[in-house]
């Protein structure tokens, strides 16, 4: 009785098949919004990424200017760009790296600096690891990796290792060490 009534006034209902298809077209097109954003976030951390080894390199430039050399040790010199390598051999390189441009001589942001900060107002809170900043902390990329730096081949300039004859500066692009050779989605100095 409540049909045959619905049909008289001319109302209608929608069907399961309709309702279905309405489902699937708004599930197709959330699914191209988050490939979207995706996409657009990542391109986002390697523009940032890109700006950021500028202005680390300019920091670098600055200390060579200051101090006749790059900052070297013997962790930027065991770092190698072309192969593989660890956690540990990053961070440390990283550790010393942060040392020498942010003038912080215990390697620790929330203690007083002593030093020449070289990067500036350019070296954010946020670019720091750990979170929070203690003795270890280093400079990060947008993907949360140390940034690499080495300074092998200036060290060794016939070698094999390295490209610069400088220093090495490089994010792997959000593939976390230990590194593999492929270097397509770094960011690199060279």
């Amino acid at each position: 009785m409540i049909m045959h009534r619905l049909r008289e006034h001319g109302e209608r209902a929608f069907t399961l098949i309709e309702l279905l298809i309405v489902m699937s077209i708004i599930i197709v097109l959330a699914g191209l919004v988050i490939a979207t954003s995706g996409y657009v976030q990542e391109k986002s951390k390697r523009s940032r990424t890109e700006a950021e080894i500028a202005a680390i390199s300019a920091a670098l430039e600055s200390y060579k200017a200051d101090n006749g050399i790059y900052p070297t040790n013997p962790a930027t010199e065991a770092l190698k760009a072309n192969s593989t390598i660890g956690v540990s051999e990053y961070q440390d390189a990283g550790k010393f790296l942060y040392i020498q441009l942010a003038g912080d001589p215990d390697g620790n942001p929330t203690t007083p600096n002593d030093g020449r900060n070289y990067m500036g107002g350019t070296l954010k809170p946020n670019m720091l690891s750990p979170t929070p900043p203690n003795a270890g902390t280093y400079i990060r990329d947008p993907f949360g990796n140390c940034y690499g730096y080495s300074t092998v081949k200036s060290s060794v300039p016939t070698g094999l290792d390295g490209y610069n004859p400088t220093f090495d500066l490089w994010s792997t692009g959000g593939i976390a060490p230990p590194v593999p050779s492929d270097q397509a989605k770094w960011i690199k100095n060279w």
